[in-house]
Formats: C-alpha cells, sequence, structure tokens
C-alpha cells in the first residue's frame, strides 16, 4: 500500500490539552507589523511577507488580485526558503511546530504545507490569529468574575512603595497581577517609561495570559489602579471586580515616600525640561500660583521639597478624593497596613499584615 501523505493538522487550540509544550514552537508568519501589535504569548515571528511586501501585495491586490497572488507566492517562496536554510536547517523529523497567521489561511496553509511536506509533523491553527484573538476577548468578560471575592487591592498615595511591595508578595509565594508591568507604565503623569506602551490587544493578551495561569481559589494581589493606565485600558470586567475588592492601604510617613518616590523617578530629576513638560496638563487644576513653585523649585534643583510639594499639593489631595468616591459608591472591606520604610524588613512585615488581614474573617 502507498504510504500516507504527510499533511498539515488544523487544530482549534493553541495548546493541545492546555499544554503549549505539545508544539515545539507556535510560528507567527504574518508581517512584523502584525505580531508588534499583539500575538499568542510565546510565540515566535517567522514573516512570510515582510511588512514592505505586504503592503506591496495589498495595493496590487485593488487593481489585480490574480497578480498580487503570482506576486505574494514569489515571496513567500523566497522567504520560506530563507527559512528553511536558517531556521528549519537543524530541526530533526519529530519537530512539531504550529504555524498560524491573519486568518488561519494562506499565508499559514502555504508554510505548514511546505513543512509537511519536509517531513515534519506541522499543524496550522483554524481561525489563525483572529480566533485567538476572540478567545481572549471572551476569557476577559468570564475570567475575573471565577475569582470570586480572592481579588486584593493594594492601595495607598504616590510614594508609598505599592510596587515593590507587590514583588515582595510575588517573592513570597502570592498571586501577583502586575498591571503596570503589564502596561509599561508607572500610573501617573510622569509614569512614562523608555519603551514604548504595548497595543490594548497585546495589553489585554498579557493580563489574560496572567490570570489564565492563576488559581482562582487563591487571593490574587493587584495595585489599585484607574481604568486607564497610561494610554491602555484595564478589561472592563476586571475593573468592575478590582472596585468591588477589598482594600489593603499602605501608610507610610511623608519622608519616607518622598524618598521612594525621588528613588523611583529619579531619571527625571535628570532631565528637567521633559519633567516640565509632563507636569503641564497639571497647571489648570492646580492653579497658577502653585504650578510656578514646582517651576522654581525644579529650576533650583530642590529635588526633596519639589517631590514633597508635589505629593502634598496634588497627588495626595487627588488620591484621597477618588478613595472617598470609591467608598461611598461602593464601601468595600478596607485595612490599613503600616509600612515603616522601603527596606526589605520593613517590607516583610508588611507582607505579612497584608497576608493575616487577606483572611476573610479580618476583612468582615
Amino acid at each position: 500500500a502507498p504510504k500516507s501523505a504527510n499533511v498539515p493538522v488544523r487544530v482549534e487550540s493553541w495548546k493541545e490539552g492546555e499544554d503549549a509544550r505539545a508544539f515545539a514552537e507556535i510560528i507567527d508568519v504574518r508581517s512584523p507589523a502584525e505580531f508588534a501589535e499583539d500575538h499568542i504569548p510565546g510565540a515566535i515571528n517567522m514573516p512570510c511577507l515582510t511588512n514592505e511586501q505586504r503592503h506591496e501585495v495589498g495595493l496590487l491586490y485593488d487593481r489585480s488580485p490574480f497578480q498580487a497572488r503570482k506576486m505574494g507566492s514569489a515571496h513567500v517562496c523566497r522567504n520560506v526558503a530563507d527559512m528553511m536554510e536558517t531556521h528549519f536547517e537543524a530541526k530533526g523529523k519529530d519537530y512539531r511546530p504550529l504555524v498560524y497567521c491573519w486568518r488561519g489561511g494562506q499565508r499559514s496553509g502555504s508554510v505548514a504545507l511546505i513543512l509537511s511536506e519536509v517531513g515534519f509533523r506541522s499543524s496550522v491553527l483554524e481561525g489563525g490569529y483572529k480566533y485567538y484573538r476572540s478567545c481572549v476577548q471572551q476569557r476577559l468578560k468570564e475570567l475575573p468574575a471565577t475569582f470570586n471575592g480572592q481579588i486584593r487591592m493594594l492601595s495607598g498615595p504616590t510614594g508609598s512603595c505599592k510596587t515593590r511591595l507587590l514583588k515582595r508578595l510575588a517573592l513570597r509565594g502570592e498571586q501577583v497581577l502586575d498591571l503596570e508591568g503589564a502596561a509599561n507604565h508607572r500610573g501617573s503623569v510622569l509614569g512614562g517609561q523608555e519603551l514604548p506602551q504595548p497595543s490594548q490587544k497585546a495589553f489585554e493578551t498579557a493580563v489574560c495570559h496572567a490570570l489564565s495561569e492563576m488559581d482562582c481559589t487563591r487571593p490574587v494581589w493587584i495595585e489599585s489602579e484607574s481604568s486607564n493606565i497610561g494610554r491602555v485600558q484595564v478589561p472592563p470586567q476586571l475593573f468592575e471586580e478590582m472596585r468591588k475588592a477589598p482594600r489593603f492601604e499602605l501608610v507610610m510617613p511623608l519622608p519616607q515616600r518622598v524618598a521612594a518616590t525621588l528613588d523611583e523617578y529619579r531619571d527625571l530629576t535628570l532631565l528637567p525640561a521633559i519633567l516640565k513638560t509632563k507636569l503641564a496638563p497639571l497647571e489648570r487644576h492646580t492653579g497658577g500660583v502653585v504650578f510656578r513653585e514646582w517651576m522654581g523649585l525644579i529650576d533650583e534643583e530642590r529635588w526633596a521639597e519639589f517631590v514633597e510639594m508635589l505629593l502634598l499639593t496634588h497627588y495626595d489631595p487627588t488620591y484621597h478624593r477618588s478613595q472617598k468616591h470609591h467608598a461611598a459608591k461602593y464601601q468595600p472591606p478596607s485595612v490599613q497596613i503600616s509600612l515603616e520604610s522601603p527596606s526589605d524588613e520593613h517590607l516583610d512585615l508588611s507582607v505579612e499584615m497584608c497576608k493575616m488581614a487577606s483572611d476573610k474573617g479580618a476583612l468582615e
């Protein structure tokens, strides 16, 4: 009997048996720009078409789909040949990749077919990234509610070392959802990082992936945030659960908060012009007199005085208004957690206080 053909398998999950290790690699064959916007966690980008080639083929397709397909196939063949001579050259016969594109159509099908003809056990994700994206959106609607009272919000005014305490909780084995880390933003008007923020889609993918890896019967610690972190938005269903969750408010002496804020934003003290630009939108909220005092302290490089005034005249009033409004509307259980300083010893003491207070009996 003739040997059966080795053909790509079309699958409906990027995690066969909910185990991504079933596939040796997840290969995204979309263009680099598509991949950069969002992709399946752990996927590598091996584009069938470069950004320029995809644009070129798209323009031609509007005039002649037939000619565009010929041009596209020529590009794909050359690009796949490069892949075969580099990435796939050392792969053995048991190599088992999962390939996907936008809709699981021509691009992923072409690559998977060639890989199968070589002898690899290739699979194609049915529906491609579009299907994956719909799964993420659906999961983000359903997943937050499954934690059913296990979300714990860590709040506190600017400079109270919430992020440091979250990291300490994670080191002690607690489940932590780092929204600022996923958003690559420090959550305030000064919060932009050197690297750009992810797209909304990529942010949602990161949040969904992190929540999916957690045990919904155990507490999940999240830093209190507004619905927007920089230019990305917290998924609505998750944000609603955060609003109702118990709050653990860090209380830290003002001098230590000033020192911690200076330490966190030290880069901005080296770039006073950028600092002033970031503060400019606050002038209409604080008034000209206060704003000019800020600018004067920056010009004189009196950094500790500047940070203290910034906390007392802007961040603290904003925080307390927000907390008062939230408490009146949602009335969540709350407890204050003392943190004397950002030292490891004091952070560990506050971690223990959080864990003890996290017991339902202590919050009710």
